[in-house]
């Protein structure tokens, strides 16, 4: 299954959205990579088995499932995440990619590409549009976590 998503950040038209700096969502994504039991509903543990540059490995744990992902870093505009599969988990890549179209404006794309086959009736299709959705709503709950986090003034020149 493949599957994007675009999420507004910045809106000059919207006065009650409080803008960011695309320094404050770079540095929300990177406490997402080093500390995603902030972001992840059910994640007990992160641990970081290695770092090479702007490669982490890492091995996430869920009660007594085990994940392996590889993230990589694309400073300043995009973080990528190889999540091997395993019995009990769908493998496949999330990317987090900043957009500025302008100097108002900021989105940060979602895009998802995971081994779950193609749906071939409507259960399929329905259960797809189920995880799309879930997925939708973990992406807008980082983002709004990210902008918690830098208004409490928890983001500024924190890491990498």
């Amino acid at each position: 299954m493949n599957f994007e998503h675009l999420i507004q950040i910045n809106d000059p038209l919207n006065p009650l959205l409080d803008p960011l700096t695309r320094e404050e969502v770079w540095q929300g994504l990177l406490l997402r990579v080093e500390k995603p039991q902030l972001f992840v509903a059910g994640l007990d543990q992160c641990t970081i088995l290695r770092r090479d540059g702007d490669t982490i490995e890492r091995e996430l744990n869920y009660g007594v499932a085990k994940v392996r992902d590889r993230v990589t870093l694309t400073p300043s505009e995009r973080v990528r995440y190889e999540i091997a599969a395993t019995d009990s988990h769908v493998g496949g890549t999330l990317t987090m990619t900043i957009e500025a179209p302008d100097e108002l404006q900021l989105f940060l794309r979602f895009e998802y590409a995971t081994t779950l086959p193609e749906p071939r009736g409507s259960d399929d299709r329905q259960t797809m549009e189920i995880v799309k959705s879930a997925y939708r709503e973990a992406d807008i709950d980082t983002v709004r976590l990210i902008r918690q986090f830098a208004h409490a003034g928890q983001l500024s020149g924190r890491l990498h």
